[in-house]
């Protein structure tokens, strides 16, 4: 950047980073539509719960294989082309749902939420690192929280639409049982959800098409030297610190999305609340409004308190509520469970940059590692709904994320205890 042009260039990156912030919101949307999902299959299709959570498992499963890819399609695009191809894919993804509802096929849907998810995922590789990026190095914590506000905008948006469009009328109406016409006014509403979210990222990509060129000059310069794909993780996999940060990250997702699928149907409950599935499905928004609550404060507290310190608060809060539901029931229960929204608002943005700032690996190389550990959205709901299934009670289920906030609080202790790799370097120079 030239010293003759600072205010026009830091225009340009301020515009890049709202743009790049509204993928945020987007992908946000997309991926919580899932909870609402898990409750209409279920009923549609006549599946148990672990059934119900492949559509979980076929969301996150494609961070473990698209990541890779994904690193090269933006090596080779760059980052305004890339994040356009991204979006196509999520279009594509989501015009694959009628044909599958058409033809009643279950693992057709998997296979939508699959396609949509790779596209995610590229979106993933591509904006984390780019809004890190874009301004000073102090304030990434910030940029990233902030951001990751509008991820939960979207987030809290997606349940209540989707609990609306999904939960109602077909096989959900009051007295209403599975016959062929109400499965297929149900499997309608499937249909007229992802048509819906297809013409909203199409709109997404013509906005960000007309951005393309800010994006750009915004954009930091990719370094040709430096690897990408399975070289790239193969570099990260040799830092200490990227591998913990991945392991983090790995918990972190699967445990929030592990909550996140189960509140529906955990909330309409007779042990719980015992009200309507759309209802209980509308209250989802709460849990995902939390942790946009929690990201704009937390930006906030981010620029008074170190990353480590308040990673560390609410690791151990999040892990006493959900310990909390596995003792109780009714009010009490429901709330932990919805409180735990708002603890989990900076763990993910902070376990990146955190882990950015430690890792010996290029910030690429470990970025890419990252966006691979979010395959634990795939896993550990998977493992909570298998508790739920065997047990008969879901209030068990969630000792599956009581472990994974203990693990992230001995990671956030880590880094409370440790300096990042410019911190450390600065306060050995004599400068």
């Amino acid at each position: 950047m030239s010293p003759s042009q600072p205010g026009t260039a830091t225009r340009g990156t301020g515009l890049a980073f709202a743009y790049v912030t509204s993928l945020f919101f987007a992908w946000g949307f997309a991926t919580s539509l899932i909870d609402p999902l898990i409750a209409a299959v279920r009923r549609v299709f006549d599946l148990s719960y672990t059934e119900s959570f492949l559509t979980t498992f076929a969301w996150f499963i494609a961070y473990g294989a698209a990541s890779l890819p994904a690193a090269a399609v933006l090596s080779r695009l760059g980052y305004s082309r890339a994040i356009l191809a991204a979006l196509l894919t999520m279009v594509a993804g989501c015009l694959i749902v009628p044909v599958a509802t058409i033809v009643d096929f279950y693992p057709g849907i998997l296979l939508a939420l699959f396609v949509i998810a790779s596209g995610v995922t590229l979106l993933q590789v591509a904006a984390n690192p780019l809004v890190a990026e874009l301004g000073s190095k102090k304030s990434s914590h910030f940029r990233l929280v902030f951001s990751q506000a509008f991820n939960s905008l979207g987030a809290t948006v997606g349940p209540w639409l989707g609990a609306h469009v999904l939960l109602t009328g077909g096989v959900f109406a009051a007295g209403a049982v599975v016959t062929v016409a109400t499965r297929g006014e149900s499997l309608r509403s499937i249909d007229f959800a992802f048509l819906a979210m297809a013409g909203f990222f199409a709109l997404i990509a013509a906005f960000i098409f007309s951005a393309r060129k800010q994006i750009n000059a915004a954009a930091p310069v990719h370094d040709a030297a430096e690897p990408v794909g399975a070289a790239a993780i193969l570099k990260a996999l040799k830092s200490r610190w990227a591998v913990f940060g991945a392991l983090a990250i790995f918990v972190y997702v699967g445990s929030e999305v592990a909550i996140g699928n189960m509140l529906t149907n955990f909330l309409s409950g007779p042990g719980v609340l015992n009200i309507p599935i759309e209802a209980a499905g509308k209250m989802v928004a709460l849990y995902w409004g939390g942790a946009m609550v929690g990201r704009f404060v937390g930006s906030w507290l981010l620029t008074r308190i170190h990353a480590g310190v308040l990673l560390s608060i609410c690791t151990v809060v999040a892990a006493a509520l959900c310990l909390i539901v596995t003792q109780t029931g009714g009010t009490t229960a429901a709330y932990a469970a919805l409180a735990v929204g708002f603890f989990n608002s900076i763990m993910f943005p902070s376990i990146f940059t955190l882990t950015l700032e430690r890792s010996s690996a290029p910030a690429a190389s470990t970025s890419g590692l990252l966006v691979f550990g979010i395959i634990g959205g795939a896993l550990l709901p998977l493992a909570a709904a298998q508790v739920a299934d065997r047990a008969g009670d879901m209030h068990l289920a969630f000792f599956v994320p009581v472990a994974g906030y203990v693990l992230l609080t001995l990671f956030a202790v880590a880094c409370a205890r440790t300096q990042g790799r410019e911190t450390a370097e600065g306060a050995a120079s004599p400068h």
